[in-house]
């Protein structure tokens, strides 16, 4: 299981989506293309794909039987700020977010995925991305399962780790597998920009801006990162990704730093 590592697959549908011109551009509102409900109130229809992929939106509901209340991690009483001026990790809205992206698709996630990158790239079939057990919808007469966006409550993805590997070095070579440009280069340049209200979390993506989550190591590299210390680590100025899985909480920068001075030992 992958847990909030997750997070960044929903990032690249959604990235996929803008490459596309399904969604026209970032500062977009949601409920512009999305009209399920989640929109409709005066505080949710402001909402932007940008503050979406930031985790600042402060979307404010239910869903799949959970409020966002459920997942506020400064305190459920909290005061609601307005969109784009609180930064908060809330796997609420991040289930939100993908059901925004089925809607805008018109059709299963990992299907999806799986057609646009995961066959493009060559890794296996044995991975999965599940929802709950009530979180499907009707698209078009068909009913299409809503996935979460990490491990909360059960669902999420479970991939080995190879294939892990092949994702991160996807965005190590800017979106580009041999002769083929999956991902535009600008959806990598925004997906790994700081936000301006955490510097270390750009689209879904973890950030090392100025050295905020490993400072031994370079400041331009990133990760998609999940609970249970799983991380797919991408480091441009040394051409490297890395891929680890359940270490102790707290030995990340430590051992990144090992394997990034192994390299000069050779």
């Amino acid at each position: 299981m992958a847990f909030s590592v997750t997070k960044s697959f929903l990032a690249t549908v959604i990235g996929l989506a803008l490459d596309r011109e399904l969604i026209s551009e970032v500062n977009e509102a949601v409920g512009e293309l999305v009209h399920d409900g989640g929109y409709d109130s005066e505080h949710n229809a402001t909402i932007t794909w940008h503050q979406t992929l930031q985790q600042t939106s402060e979307w404010e509901g239910e869903l799949w039987g959970k409020p966002d209340t459920a997942d506020r991690r400064e305190g459920r009483d909290r005061e609601l700020q307005a969109p784009g001026e609180f930064w908060e990790y809330n796997d609420v809205r991040v289930n939100r977010a993908a059901l925004s992206a089925l809607r805008v698709w018109g059709g299963a996630l990992p299907d999806v995925l799986e057609r646009e990158v995961m066959t493009p790239i060559g890794t296996t079939h044995s991975w999965r991305w599940h929802g709950y057990r009530n979180s499907s919808v009707d698209v078009d007469g068909q009913e299409v399962e809503s996935v979460s966006g990490g491990g909360h409550w059960g669902g999420g993805m479970w991939i080995n780790t190879r294939d892990l590997a092949r994702f991160g070095y996807l965005y190590l070579r800017r979106g580009k597998w041999r002769d083929r440009q999956i991902l535009s280069e600008e959806w990598v340049d925004r997906a790994t920009t700081p936000g301006q209200l955490n510097p270390t979390y750009g689209y879904m993506w973890w950030l090392n801006a100025d050295g905020g989550l490993w400072p031994s190591v370079s400041h331009r590299s990133f990760a998609a990162r999940g609970g249970g210390d799983n991380l797919v680590w991408v480091d441009p100025d040394n051409d490297l990704v890395v891929v680890v899985r359940w270490i102790q909480r707290g030995t990340q920068d430590g051992l990144l730093a090992r394997v990034v001075a192994a390299l000069g030992s050779n």
